[in-house]
């Protein structure tokens, strides 16, 4: 396996740009969080071992990770470890990471930072069950940030029925401001379509010093990677957000009803990505 110093000559993105890879730069390292139980799943298994169309849903996500290009794959595992080790043990490029309380998003990219401590470049961080993940936004996601270099770039989505997705406030000219989660809007916020993904892609040194200043400062006393960019843009660094993401891609598995809505996606593919 290719260390983190290793370069990469890649291929042109189908619309003409210059993917990361041939931009002799150092390959992203992601970051997928997959500790959770999953309670409102009516099973015993991790949630992300949960199977949509025959498949555990974190294979899903793995696959798309792995044809955008993505060769260094720190999993993040907790409830039942052993079995999500097993589960994933002939993918040779993915290291396991143990985070023993699960105290937030945060928290369980905080857990990773030993495998972070010797990249330099893109770290990408995603949820273990978001099956519907597609690979070219991913592509456009990475090739965005090695052409822009923010500390922080956000995959964003734009809904018609945005729910209760945390909204993505910008200014006039478009520049991005903060996420502001649905119980916390205004009326006009709650307008808003584009929404937060959790999906970043953050240069690794500037996620590392965004995370040693997260506080568990909420009810439920839990440290979130959702506060980083706005940790990174109060401190007047380039935070960006990008509307790449389909829709579809919104569609994560935490009840047994999300489940059948993922298996429907999933075999109505492609037709069904414009959800």
């Amino acid at each position: 396996m290719p260390t983190h110093a290793a370069r990469f000559v890649g291929r042109p993105l189908a619309n003409g740009r210059v993917s990361w890879q041939d931009r002799r730069m150092n390959p992203p390292l992601a970051v997928v969080l997959a500790a959770g139980k999953g309670t409102r799943m009516k099973s015993e298994l991790p949630k992300v071992l949960v199977e949509a169309c025959g498949r555990p849903i974190i294979d899903y996500v793995l696959d798309a990770l792995r044809d955008a290009g993505v060769e260094r794959i720190a999993v993040v595992v907790g409830y039942r470890a052993a079995d999500v080790k097993t589960a994933l043990a002939n993918r040779s490029n993915v290291t396991f990471v143990l985070q023993e309380e699960q105290l937030g998003t945060g928290h369980a990219v905080m857990c990773a930072r030993d495998v972070q401590a010797d990249h330099d470049g893109a770290v990408l961080v995603v949820t273990g069950d978001s099956p519907m993940m597609q690979a070219d936004s991913l592509r456009a996601l990475l090739d965005e940030f090695q052409r822009a270099r923010p500390a922080c770039l956000m995959g964003t989505a734009v809904k018609a029925e945005p729910g209760s997705l945390g909204r993505i406030v910008r200014d006039a000219d478009g520049t991005f401001l903060r996420i502001v989660e649905a119980k916390d809007a205004t009326p006009a916020e709650l307008k808003i379509q584009e929404v937060n993904m959790s999906c970043y892609v953050f240069d690794n040194r500037e996620l590392l010093h965004a995370l040693a200043q997260l506080r568990p400062d909420n009810r439920q006393g839990e440290y979130y990677v959702t506060d980083c960019p706005g940790i990174l843009k109060r401190e007047g660094k380039d935070v960006r957000a990008l509307a790449v993401l389909k829709p579809v891609e919104s569609l994560s598995v935490n009840t047994v009803d999300d489940l059948a809505v993922v298996e429907d996606a999933l075999r109505g593919l492609p037709d069904e990505l414009s959800i």
